[in-house]
């Protein structure tokens, strides 16, 4: 074992193989990206050939073979993308609802915490695990809005015939096998359209935009507006013609005619859901493409790729979101519902704050902390973990609110530390920064922190445990 893994936890561990798993590269070509990356490659000889063998009445016998060949092949690219998404719903929830949010906000947190905020890392990294992030939080939606009567999509609705709005977080309790027939032709549709919604950007044709001819141009720049439209109308071309033709729906296995058909009937809307959910995503209005675009847009700035990643502008999410809803870009409803999960500040942003003393008086200085939970009571005012006591960093802090008067990062409570001495400023600075150089570019009084290096530590990796 790497000294690398052995510095992680098993959860930290889980959430790792599944990233490369998802959207890594490796010699084998076992991811998901992988896969589709070869089927972009060898469709065009695929079709040849088949239009040679099907133009041919002596070849039908090695025609008949050829395809059932591609439908293996298709099968294993469709078994492989339905195992990730039952384990992303499996790492991401529980039946107890708590849990449930608990789980997520863990995952959330931990894809978070291993990106790099600073260096060359962050794009190739940040496009690495923003299909997982995404698909998180789609789930969360779906619950938030099933929870808040707000699903009026024809598909997802029968789903939810049985069980109301207000007992949908026992839904599992209440209805075992309705809600698993929910999880698994609804989540699990959900999830699929989160994963591949920019697979088409792998295309060649996506790539020679990106990278260019020779593939030395820098895929993370700001296209120009031509290149970024047609980018936009291969990548929704091409993720369809991917899920279409190189997932497709699976198979029935039994002996049942009646079991055949209902499995079938079930496969294709399955499918026909994911196609609309991405196609819509593209300009939803009000409609059920916002389950993915919100995500969309919220991890984009998250989990930015762009070369002015900023940070301490994370919090600023919903600012661009907002504004995106008021331009009919996409459902300000489906923004709130998302707003009331996350919060202002997302998971696993270091905060910095003003800890309290015995008396509860305000001290002059300031501690870090690490959101680790989902649904703050308010928004504005995030649940963390204490990362730092006495300005001393520990493992095993407890978790706390942190008021809006003792965040930092609230222009307004900054000030309040105005008056302390640069020299005592260099000292704390001193004491919670790795190094000299990190010391060097950091403010003397932070809004924020870069939590990434304390995660780095195996110990530190317990932030969801229960608290001391």
């Amino acid at each position: 074992m790497s000294s690398k893994v052995s510095h992680q936890t098993h959860s930290t561990r889980q959430v790792k193989s599944l990233l490369d798993r998802m959207f890594s590269r490796s010699p084998i070509k076992d991811s998901v990206l992988d896969k589709a990356v070869t089927y972009y490659q060898e469709y065009p000889t695929v079709d040849a050939e088949l239009c040679r063998l099907k133009n041919c009445s002596d070849l039908q016998k090695e025609l008949k073979l050829f395809e059932q060949q591609l439908r293996l092949e298709r099968t294993e690219r469709h078994t492989h993308l339905l195992e990730i998404c039952l384990e992303i719903i499996d790492l991401a929830e529980a039946e107890n609802i708590n849990e449930c949010h608990r789980k997520s906000a863990q995952l959330l947190g931990t894809i978070a915490l291993i990106s790099p905020t600073e260096g060359k890392k962050v794009a190739p990294t940040n496009e690495i695990n923003k299909p997982l992030y995404k698909a998180v939080l789609c789930l969360r939606l779906l619950d938030r809005l099933c929870m808040d009567n707000k699903i009026v999509d024809p598909y997802i609705s029968p789903f939810l015939e049985n069980i109301s709005p207000a007992r949908y977080s026992e839904f599992a309790t209440i209805d075992p096998q309705g809600y698993q027939t929910f999880v698994h032709q609804v989540k699990v549709p959900l999830v699929m359209a989160a994963i591949i919604q920019d697979i088409g950007n792998f295309h060649p044709e996506a790539q020679w935009i990106l990278v260019g001819e020779s593939g030395v141009l820098d895929p993370y720049r700001v296209l120009e507006i031509e290149d970024r439209k047609q980018l936009l109308q291969i990548n929704y071309r091409q993720t369809v013609k991917y899920l279409v033709d190189g997932i497709g729906a699976t198979g029935y296995v039994g002996n049942s005619k009646e079991e055949r058909d209902q499995f079938n009937k079930n496969e294709r809307a399955k499918l026909v859901f994911i196609k609309r959910l991405v196609k819509s995503s593209i300009n939803p209005k009000s409609g059920s493409g916002n389950l993915l675009k919100v995500p969309q847009i919220y991890t984009s700035i998250i989990l930015s790729t762009k070369a002015n990643y900023n940070y301490k502008l994370l919090p600023k999410v919903f600012q661009v979101l907002n504004q995106n809803a008021e331009r009919g870009g996409c459902s300000q409803v489906v923004v709130d519902a998302l707003y009331q999960i996350t919060g202002m500040f997302p998971q696993g942003f270091g905060i910095t704050y003003i800890p309290l003393d015995n008396e509860g008086k305000q001290q002059e200085t300031y501690e870090y902390a690490i959101v680790n939970q989902l649904y703050p009571a308010d928004p504005l005012q995030p649940i963390c973990r204490i990362a730092t006591r006495q300005l001393a960093f520990i493992s095993f802090g407890q978790n706390i609110i942190i008021k809006n008067s003792e965040n930092l990062y609230f222009t307004e409570t900054a000030k309040k530390l105005a008056s302390i001495s640069k020299e005592r400023l260099n000292e704390i600075l001193e004491l919670l920064a790795s190094n000299y150089q990190e010391r060097q570019q950091l403010d003397l009084l932070p809004r924020c922190w870069h939590s990434h290096e304390f995660f780095s530590i195996k110990d530190n990796q317990k932030l969801w445990n229960k608290s001391s």
